[in-house]
């Protein structure tokens, strides 16, 4: 189940056993190995998903795959623009009914709590692609996508972790909260309110709605944050900054929400759209343009485009990503 908030966790569920004392002296004496209790739970989460799959293609009603999808937009939302984009980065700032929200939205993705999710992701900033890194791509992609949640934790990982500042995190009560009631809050609105809300409104088998709307959402939507992590780390071009590996990648974008502009995201991580070409394939920046419309979010934070073009020119690979030149200058005049 989820990790007690006293573990040193990074994962889905079960926490990462960290390396033992010995490990921790010297990263000489450090070698990767497997823990078992969490390669037992992802294969058991994606078996539980493949059926899923079956039941999805011949048996969930179309208002239960209406309501997974839903569901997959909220949980992505909690993850990208709430611990991602406002707490990990405070890129915006957020009044209490959305923070309130998105905590909830959040706990949907089962991605370990808000501050362990933020202390992780500022971690992989700080220390990016180093031992450090808790998902390092240098590492290769099965490391980076999935392999850092089965592997026992490198002893960087841990100790320079520990140099991350997290006291805004811990002086928000949302965060708090979540963190002390996080395995219950998950049970509750990660697994039973998918299942509930389908058996009891359109009549659908409570299997169905448990393997569809619950098992395969949580496994689909955690591959697309892993995707960030694995393909976003090591295919694409690179418009911003040729010496980092973090990369454009289109179908990352597509299917994150617009987390795909990751050479652009690591080298203006401040940056609330986490990208330079605004609303497209980017429906996280829609969306907090819109609660700040509403004026639940506010303090968004953007690069200059002055900036952004001398970056490029100087530090980029002259790359376009995705269109041609005429419609990306027609997308930098649009970006707010």
């Amino acid at each position: 189940m989820a990790p007690k908030p006293n573990e040193t966790a990074s994962t889905l569920a079960d926490a990462i056993a960290g390396p033992t004392e010995t490990e921790m002296k010297s990263n000489d004496a450090f070698k990767p190995t497997y823990v078992k209790r969490n390669v037992l739970l992802f294969l058991y989460l994606h078996i539980c998903a493949l059926y899923g799959v079956y039941l999805l293609l011949f048996h969930a009603k179309p208002a239960s795959i209406a309501w997974m999808y839903v569901l997959l937009v909220v949980t992505t939302k909690g993850i990208t623009a709430g611990a991602h984009r406002l707490w990990a980065h405070r890129t915006y700032k957020a009044r209490l009914p959305l923070r309130i929200y998105l905590a909830f939205a959040n706990a949907l993705g089962f991605q370990n709590s808000i501050y362990e999710w933020s202390r992780d992701h500022r971690v992989h900033h700080k220390f990016s692609e180093t031992d450090a890194d808790p998902h390092n791509a240098r590492r290769g992609f099965f490391f980076a996508h999935v392999g850092w949640l089965i592997m026992r934790k490198h002893p960087d990982v841990l100790r320079k972790g520990k140099t991350v500042d997290m006291s805004d995190l811990l002086s928000d009560p949302v965060v708090r909260l979540q963190k002390t009631f996080y395995t219950p809050l998950v049970l509750v609105v990660g697994i039973l309110m998918p299942t509930f809300v389908p058996t009891k409104l359109w009549g659908e088998d409570a299997i169905t709605a448990l393997f569809v709307c619950a098992f395969l959402r949580l496994t689909f939507s955690n591959h697309v944050t892993w995707l960030v992590n694995s393909a976003a780390h090591l295919y694409g071009d690179h418009p911003y900054d040729l010496k980092i590996s973090p990369a454009e990648n289109v179908l990352v974008s597509i299917l994150a929400m617009g987390e795909g502009f990751h050479n652009y995201h690591h080298t203006f991580p401040w940056d609330y759209a986490a990208s330079e070409w605004g609303w497209h394939k980017n429906m996280t920046k829609f969306f907090i343009d819109l609660w700040a419309k509403l004026g639940l979010a506010y303090d968004l934070k953007r690069v200059p485009k002055d900036i952004v073009l001398k970056r490029k020119k100087f530090n980029g690979d002259g790359s376009t990503p995705w269109y041609d030149e005429d419609s990306a200058q027609e997308y930098l005049k649009s970006a707010d």
